[in-house]
């Protein structure tokens, strides 16, 4: 199993080197629509649902993983407060220095400090988000508990 991974990590990160995904200059090109726009980058990501797409439509059929007891699909399909904002801190992330989180990793070979400190603010995000989500559980689970009716008589 951790070979496959291994194997699945090594191959997106070749593709990222070969598509120009590390390179923020090429993706800042992509995202200036209204200035020197950068086609090139659509290409990589029209190839890339391609391959996603039809390896889903293969998957999808009934038969076990070769690699695991059973495939893990997603159950959710809602679309909530949590993933809009999100999606938009990713976006203006993306936006402003060029960089995703798979290629600002591999970028950190390149010890160029805007990535090391792009990748130190993206950690510190997670972790804070992390420790949020655990707050918010406790408060939930602690308001629970309060408004649970009384057994006592």
């Amino acid at each position: 199993m951790a070979l496959a991974s291994f194997l699945c990590g090594l191959i997106f990160g070749f593709g990222l080197l070969i598509s120009g995904m590390t390179q923020p200059a090429k993706v800042l090109g992509f995202l200036d629509i209204f200035g020197r726009w950068d086609p090139t980058l659509a290409f990589v990501m029209a190839a890339a649902l391609v391959v996603s797409g039809t390896s889903f439509a293969l998957m999808r059929r009934p038969r076990r993983p070769v690699l695991a007891a059973q495939y893990l699909w997603p159950t959710r399909t809602d679309i909530d407060r949590r993933l809009v904002v999100g999606s938009m801190l990713f976006g203006i992330g993306w936006g402003l220095v060029g960089l995703c989180p798979g290629p600002a990793l591999l970028n950190l070979a390149s010890l160029m400090p805007r990535v090391t400190v792009f990748v130190l603010a993206m950690a510190t995000g997670m972790i804070i988000k992390d420790q949020w989500d655990g707050r918010m559980s406790t408060i939930i689970t602690a308001g629970d508990d309060t408004l649970s009716p009384s057994t006592d008589g």
